[in-house]
Formats: structure tokens, sequence, C-alpha cells
């Protein structure tokens, strides 16, 4: 498999493992509100540079998680609900996510991501398949913590940001801004992200993909808790005796 193919496998089982498999219909669906006008420029600069400071202070974050896959076509809602975890040691950061098991899935399964590699199991099956992130980590990281511990410096050099307003979620006052990717490769999963991102901590607290069929994927985060110590076993995931495992 040539470097560009492995490339993309990788980036596409990242978001099949965190349940947003992006779907390649032809379909174009005409973009959302979302992307009207942003604000003031002066105003998006405050909100990245919040970012900004908010990410050099960053170490952990932790977040009950449900995630709703809404399939236009069939106009059909898949919800996976779990615990996600972020670390950061050494500008590296670390993802782990335990998803809950529930009966239209038959089975929970854990992701972890440690910088340069993707882990995916399956205890039902006992399996585990290993993805390497090669080259492309820090491309990979930057969707991971999109709006967990990421800059607003980061945040720019990946998408065109526009700032759409200010809202308040849950009695945290978020500011709302639309991701149109820079590259065609992403603009081929999604046409854009919105995220409503607590600035002053740097956590998303929802956050939307858009996809060019007219499929969304909407997650959302609560019990949220920011700079904690998190367990070092959250990361290693512990496997049943007689687990296969794939290296890809």
């Amino acid at each position: 498999m040539n470097r560009l193919r492995r490339s993309s496998v990788l980036f596409t089982f990242v978001f099949l493992a965190l349940g947003m498999a992006p779907s390649f219909s032809a379909a174009q669906a005409t973009p959302p509100d979302s992307t009207s006008l942003s604000l003031s420029s002066a105003d998006l600069k405050k909100v990245l540079a919040e970012m900004n400071a908010a990410s050099a202070q960053f170490k952990s974050a932790q977040a009950e998680f449900k995630w709703d896959t809404y399939q236009a076509v069939v106009q059909d809602h898949d919800i996976q609900t779990g615990v996600i975890y972020f670390a950061r040691k050494a500008n590296i950061t670390r993802m782990a996510g335990y998803f809950k098991a529930v009966a239209s899935q038959g089975e929970s399964k854990v992701v972890v991501y440690d910088g340069s590699q993707l882990q995916f199991y399956q205890p039902a099956i006992k399996q585990m398949q290993i993805f390497r992130a090669g080259s492309n980590s820090s491309q990979y990281e930057s969707f991971l913590t999109l709006g967990f511990g990421g800059s607003g410096s980061d945040l720019e050099k990946t998408w065109d940001v526009a700032l759409l307003g200010h809202e308040t979620i849950d009695g945290i006052a978020v500011a709302k801004l639309d991701l149109k990717p820079r590259t065609q490769s992403v603009q081929n999963l999604f046409s854009h992200v919105t995220i409503w991102v607590d600035p002053s901590r740097g956590i998303s607290l929802k956050q939307v993909f858009y996809e060019p069929s007219g499929d969304q994927r909407t997650c959302t985060y609560t019990d949220i808790k920011s700079n904690q110590p998190i367990p070092e076993n959250i990361f290693h995931i512990k496997t049943a005796p007689g687990t296969t495992v794939q290296v890809r």
C-alpha cells in the first residue's frame, strides 16, 4: 500500500473508531446557515487569543459524550455514549474513548491514540487493531483534539475559521466557530465543522460535522473536568486472553 493510500485509510479509520465514519455519497447538500458571515475579525482574534492562552495551560480533560450520527437518506439516528479522556505531556496529546454497550450496538469498544498510533479494541470479538500515524500524527491530533486543548493558532493552520457568535450552553459562555477545511482530502470528508468552545478553557461543549452527502455527526460533551489528574492506566488497553492483534 503506498503512503497516500495508507494515510487515507488511517485518517478514515480515526473517524470510524470514534463513531464518525464519513460517507462518500455523490449527492451534495446545501450548506446550512452556519456558513453565514462571521463577526468582526477583532472578535475572532480575541477568541483565538483566549484559546492560545488556554492551550498553554492545558494538561488534561475528561467528559461524558453523546455522539449522534444522522443519515440523511434514511433519516435515521445512531446514538453512541461513553467517556472520553485527553492528557498532554511533553507536547504530545493522548486520547482515550470508552464506548458504552447499548442494545443497538451489542458491544462496548475502546479507542486509544498515543500520538503515534491508534488502537481500536473490540472486547466482544477479542480483536485489537493498531493503526500507525507515521508522519501524519500532527494532522490526526488536530482532529482528535478539536476543541480539547488545541490552540487558536493551530486551528487556523488547518481550517478557515469564522466566528458566528456567542451562546450559552449549560450556563457556560461559549464561542460558536465554523471551520472550513483547507485541504481537499478533508473537504472530501466534511464540508465544514461547527464547534461551540469555551475559549477560557480551550474545551468544546458541542461539535457538528457536516458531510457533503448531507449526513451530520453531532457530538455533545457534559460533566467536563479539566486539568485534573487522569490515571495512567486509562491510556493502556487491557486485552482479554486470546485477543488477536492486527497491525496496519
